[in-house]
């Protein structure tokens, strides 16, 4: 691989990083604490991550528990979760929260497939401008006289094969996520 391309090399996970992100943080139906993760609550003046607060496990396929280590708390990150508007269901226990996640309506699974291509749709984008720089990068090396037109072609090559090789990796997670969702 010639040496300009490394830092693609480097640049493509980070595309693929946050497709997963992204698509970590549907609700598929099934209880995820990934979910929560954008969750802040007030606590003594500052905005602090649910996770930062407490424990989080799963009871079941479809509920989480959520055990505060600071018991008054739990009204507050019970608000949370309501105005976070993720669908979820908190219900406050004694000394715990019970996060239930509803079963996927066929509407929504049909909304969460559509954001899915979305997502799948703005990484592909992403990869193209990626491409389009670094092709753009070559052919400049190539005017200046630093590759020839051999190298050019090449390194055109093998920036193909690696936004290929990405792409159906950015693919296959998205089908994974499909068929999640899909059940």
């Amino acid at each position: 691989m010639p040496y300009y391309l490394s830092p693609l090399k480097r640049k493509l996970p980070e595309i693929k990083d946050w497709l997963q992100k992204e698509l970590s943080l549907l609700r598929t139906g099934r209880a995820s604490p990934a979910l929560l993760d954008g969750i802040s609550v007030d606590y003594y003046g500052a905005k602090q991550p649910l996770k930062h607060l407490g424990a989080i496990s799963t009871e079941d396929a479809r509920t989480l528990r959520f055990k505060p280590w600071d018991i008054a708390l739990i009204h507050q990150i019970e608000q949370e979760i309501r105005y976070a508007n993720l669908g979820l269901q908190p219900v406050a226990e004694k000394d715990s929260l019970r996060i239930i996640f509803p079963e996927l309506t066929q509407e929504r699974r049909k909304a969460l497939l559509k954001v899915i291509s979305e997502k799948l749709e703005q990484s592909r984008i992403s990869l193209r401008q990626l491409r389009d720089e670094y092709w753009r990068a070559i052919q400049d090396q190539e005017r200046e006289g630093k590759i020839s037109e051999d190298d050019k072609f090449r390194s055109k090559d093998e920036l193909q094969k690696m936004i290929d090789l990405i792409t159906k990796e950015l693919e296959q997670m998205a089908l994974a996520k499909e068929k999640e969702i899909q059940g």
